[in-house]
């Protein structure tokens, strides 16, 4: 719990929580803000969504503790991600973090902690450099966790998890345990 402000209450706690840009991220870390909100109504979070995004929930139901601050849509479109996919995912790795870094310059209150995507290792890096602890979301069941954190193990062992028409297909994810 925050410290106790001068008139007894808590403090504010200001989050900011950054979903990878996808369905299946974005609506379990929204649902997770809302779910920290509810328990502790102290807290401040401020989800951070491309513009393009924001089109997409900004008139969804959300507490007042929770507002919607916007990186510009560095990313190719959600509506056609799927034709170039590993274009997309470099993208979210390499194009997303400056802007990120310079949205939290202009928030104006102080961050006390970030809230990542787990496949958003940039993340990390930033807080890093501005002493900002981070917690990482893994969105996926935990099964999915563990082939990701054993794939290379698989792989020695001559396991190849990911075959599609007897082509074994390399993927590479970095994941930092945090």
């Amino acid at each position: 719990m925050a410290p106790a402000a001068n008139n007894g209450s808590p403090s504010p706690c200001h989050a900011v929580a950054v979903p990878y840009p996808g369905r299946g991220h974005v609506n379990p870390m929204m649902n997770l803000c809302k779910l920290l909100t509810n328990r502790k109504p102290h807290l401040l979070i401020t989800f951070v969504v491309t513009e393009e995004w924001l089109g997409f929930i900004g008139s969804e139901e959300k507490p007042a503790s929770i507002q919607f601050a916007t990186i510009p849509n560095v990313l190719p479109s959600e509506l056609h991600r799927a034709a170039d996919m590993p274009s997309f995912v470099n993208a979210t790795q390499t194009k997303m973090g400056e802007p990120f870094e310079r949205l939290l310059d202009r928030l104006g209150a102080t961050v006390n902690i970030i809230i990542a995507d787990t496949f958003l290792d940039w993340a990390v890096e930033i807080g890093n450099r501005r002493n900002i602890p981070v917690a990482s979301m893994w969105a996926m069941p935990a099964a999915v966790f563990s082939i990701f954190h054993h794939f290379n193990l698989l792989v020695q062992k001559g396991h190849h998890p990911f075959d599609v028409s007897g082509e074994s297909i390399l993927v590479t994810f970095r994941i930092r345990m945090i």
